[in-house]
């Protein structure tokens, strides 16, 4: 048995339009080597150790003030916690503030490998619509009575895979209800800092300071590189000490104390503000390219340009999408079809398209070859 070097790999000639997965040409080999160089010819062996439960001060002040110039409001330190990446925050939280059975709200669509995630914890998942500018918090405000849930998940920016971004008065009511109806809102905001449009409005993360009910996930996956394993959780001091105070970090000790101390040399130098800025320019181009393509290749296609993010949501009228991406697959072609993204096995005839992982002829092939599949079929 030869096992992968990356869970990752592509077969060459196989155009994944699907992954969401930035492209290897857009993971900053040097310049996290270069902040590596600086860590360890500091020779600092403590940061070798467990390290403290919330994550090192050091490295905690660094991000709160990168945040802080990023969100156009204070971050404090103390508001935050380093994490293994998104999925792991999740998952932690559902340790600490779920039990078997408990009832939670999605959107629909939602990202899928959270659906996963909640179904390991046995949750009763229900999903609340969404309409052109996101989750419909009026249909939420409906539901809440009677299904009580612990938590609603949310993707309020540049949404996976729908691609929409939540208004401000709709975080507002949003958040007024997680109060109301006393409900934790997690809002996963890994998307918030690729705008290639317009800024998007300020991140549910800057009511964490004086509200217990919001939780703010993020993480550097989509903005250096996912094999860092590394991320973070703004929230209020209060949910902080709970994760804190978790068995996990009390047995293993904080979350990537390694990985945070080299991330730290490439914020203090300046490379993840370069890294943001070369992300822009090359998703706003490849955005460009996969819109122009689909008007060109599929005009029947239906779909909302994305003003940031990574995806392209598309109804294909007439199409049972699982069949469909049988067919393209013969073809050396892919992509996500939308019931992977719904909890109750809907959005048939939808798909997600990526602009993360391939160029711009490789989007321009791949849609021409999806577009030919579908009148050869």
């Amino acid at each position: 048995m030869t096992l992968p070097i990356v869970q990752t790999d592509v077969p060459s000639g196989f155009i994944d339009l699907g992954s969401g997965n930035p492209g290897l040409e857009l993971l900053p080999m040097e310049m996290i080597s270069s902040a590596a160089e600086c860590y360890f010819s500091a020779g600092d062996r403590r940061t070798l150790q467990y390290g403290a439960e919330q994550g090192n001060g050091v490295f905690l002040a660094v991000l709160a003030d990168f945040l802080s110039g990023r969100y156009g409001f204070p971050v404090p330190p103390e508001n935050l916690f380093i994490s293994a990446g998104a999925s792991s925050a999740l998952d932690l939280l559902c340790t600490l503030f779920t039990l078997p059975g408990d009832a939670i709200i999605v959107e629909e669509p939602t990202y899928f490998l959270a659906l996963r995630l909640f179904a390991d914890h046995h949750l009763q998942v229900h999903a609340v619509p969404q309409d052109q500018e996101g989750l419909d918090v009026n249909a939420l405000e409906k539901m809440l009575p009677e299904i009580q849930p612990k938590f609603v998940y949310t993707i309020p920016t540049f949404h996976n895979p729908a691609s929409t971004t939540l208004p401000a008065l709709r975080r507002e009511k949003l958040v007024e209800l997680a109060q109301e109806h006393d409900f934790l809102l997690i809002a996963d905001e890994v998307y918030h800092f690729l705008a290639y449009d317009e800024v998007p409005p300020p991140p549910l993360a800057g009511y964490t300071d004086q509200n217990e009910q919001v939780i703010s996930v993020n993480s550097f996956s989509k903005i250096l590189a996912p094999g860092l394993r590394l991320g973070w959780v703004q929230a209020h001091p209060k949910v902080i000490s709970r994760l804190v105070k978790s068995g996990l970090l009390d047995s293993g000790g904080g979350m990537s104390p390694l990985t945070s101390a080299i991330v730290y040399h490439l914020i203090e130098s300046g490379g993840l503000t370069a890294n943001l800025h070369k992300l822009y320019e090359v998703y706003r181009l490849r955005q460009e390219v996969l819109a122009s393509a689909l008007a060109r290749y599929l005009p029947d296609a239906e779909y909302q340009l994305p003003k940031g993010g990574y995806y392209f949501w598309v109804r294909m009228p007439g199409w049972d999408t699982v069949r469909l991406r049988e067919i393209v697959k013969k073809r050396n072609i892919d992509f996500r079809p939308g019931v992977f993204f719904s909890s109750r096995g809907g959005l048939r005839d939808y798909i997600r398209l990526s602009i993360s992982y391939n160029d711009t002829n490789q989007i321009q092939s791949g849609i021409e070859l999806l577009a030919s599949t579908l009148r050869d079929d």
